[in-house]
C-alpha cells in the first residue's frame, strides 16, 4: 500500500460516516433522539476516534445531531412542534432559495436538477418512499446551491431535515389513490420550478414553490388531522 492510498483512506472513510448518518438519519433508519455511539461508528467505519468526534460536530452545527456536555450524541429530536414550526418557516425559506436561484442558477445546475428530477419521479413511479423523500430532499437543497447565498443554506438545510423526517413519518401509510394523484402534481410542480428558475423568471419561481409547499402541508395534514393534532397549519 503506497503512502497516498494510507493517507486517502481515513479521508474516504469519513465521508463515508458523514453520508451514511445523514442518510440514516433523514431515512429515521435512526430515530429522533437515538443514542450514536461513537466507538461502535469508529468501530464500523474503521476511524479513530478524532475524526468521529469533528464529524459529530459538524453534524450538530447543521441540526442533524444534538450534543450535550457529558452526554452521548443523539440524533436530533422531533416533535409536533417541529410539524408547527417547519410549516411556519419552509414557505418563507424555500421561496427565497427558489427565487434566488431564479436569479443565479447556472446550465450546470439546471441539469442537476433534472437529473435529481429524475430520479424523483422515478421513485414516485414505483412508490418508493426512502428515494422519494430523498430525492425532494435533493432537489431543494439543489435549488439552495443554485440560489448562491450563505446566509440562506443553513436554514435550508436544517428545514429539509425535518422535511424529510417528517415525510417518512407521514407517508408510510399505504398510499390512497387521492394520494398518488397528489404526488404527480408534486412530480408536475418540479418540473415547473425548473423550467421557472431556467427562464429566470422569479416572480413563477416563488408561486410555484409557495402552492408546491401547500400541497406538502395538506398531505401531511390528511395524516395528522385525525389524531386531534392542536396545530394551526393554515
Amino acid at each position: 500500500m503506497t503512502a497516498s492510498t494510507t493517507d486517502e483512506a481515513p479521508t474516504d472513510r469519513k465521508a463515508l460516516l458523514d453520508q451514511t448518518l445523514r442518510r440514516r438519519i433523514v431515512s429515521m433508519e435512526l430515530a429522533p433522539g437515538a443514542v450514536l455511539d461513537e466507538v461502535s461508528l469508529s468501530e464500523e467505519f474503521g476511524l479513530s476516534r478524532p475524526p468521529v468526534r469533528e464529524l459529530m460536530r459538524q453534524l450538530a452545527a447543521e441540526g442533524y445531531i444534538e450534543l450535550e456536555p457529558n452526554r452521548p450524541a443523539r440524533v436530533a429530536a422531533m416533535s409536533y412542534e417541529s410539524l408547527r414550526n417547519f410549516f411556519l418557516a419552509a414557505p418563507l425559506v424555500y421561496v427565497a432559495t427558489t427565487q434566488l436561484a431564479a436569479e443565479h442558477a447556472t446550465a450546470a445546475d439546471i441539469v442537476r436538477l433534472r437529473a435529481i428530477q429524475a430520479r424523483f419521479r422515478q421513485a414516485i413511479d414505483e412508490n418508493n418512499l426512502v428515494d422519494r423523500v430523498f430525492y425532494n430532499d435533493q432537489f431543494h437543497h439543489e435549488i439552495g446551491v443554485a440560489a448562491r447565498n450563505p446566509y440562506l443554506m443553513p436554514s435550508l438545510r436544517r428545514l429539509l431535515i425535518d422535511h424529510a423526517r417528517l415525510g417518512m413519518t407521514f407517508y408510510r401509510a399505504p398510499t390512497s389513490s387521492d394520494l398518488q394523484e397528489r404526488l404527480q402534481t408534486a412530480v408536475v410542480q418540479h418540473d415547473q420550478i425548473i423550467d421557472a428558475i431556467e427562464r429566470r423568471d422569479t416572480v413563477a419561481a416563488g408561486e410555484i414553490v409557495r402552492a408546491h409547499m401547500d400541497l406538502s402541508r395538506r398531505n401531511m395534514a390528511e395524516f395528522v388531522a385525525p389524531q386531534g393534532l392542536d396545530v394551526a397549519l393554515a
